[in-house]
C-alpha cells in the first residue's frame, strides 16, 4: 500500500486524503487497510467526525506534506500587522 506520493502506507498513520480539484477530502489516522491495494481500501478516522472510506493513492502522509509545505514557504504563519 502506498500513498500517492510513493510512500508505504501504514495503518495508524496520521493522513491526508486529497478530493477532487486537489481540495482536502479528509484528515484523520488510517485504519483498516489491508496490503495489496491502494484503491478504496481502509478507513480514515476523522478526528472531527465519523470515519469515512480512503483511497490510499489518493493521501499523504502528514510529515509528506509538512515537507511540501516547507519547501514552498508555507511552514510559518505570516507575520502580523
Amino acid at each position: 500500500m502506498h500513498y500517492r506520493n510513493g510512500r508505504e502506507a501504514k495503518n495508524g498513520d496520521k493522513i491526508v486524503s486529497i478530493g477532487g480539484e486537489g481540495k482536502i477530502a479528509a484528515v484523520g489516522v488510517l485504519f483498516d487497510a489491508m496490503p495489496g491495494n491502494d484503491y478504496c481500501n481502509g478507513g480514515i478516522a476523522q478526528t472531527q467526525s465519523s470515519p469515512i472510506g480512503a483511497c490510499i493513492c489518493d493521501c499523504l502522509h502528514v510529515d509528506d506534506l509538512a515537507a511540501i509545505l516547507a519547501e514552498k514557504g508555507l511552514d510559518k504563519r505570516p507575520a502580523g500587522k
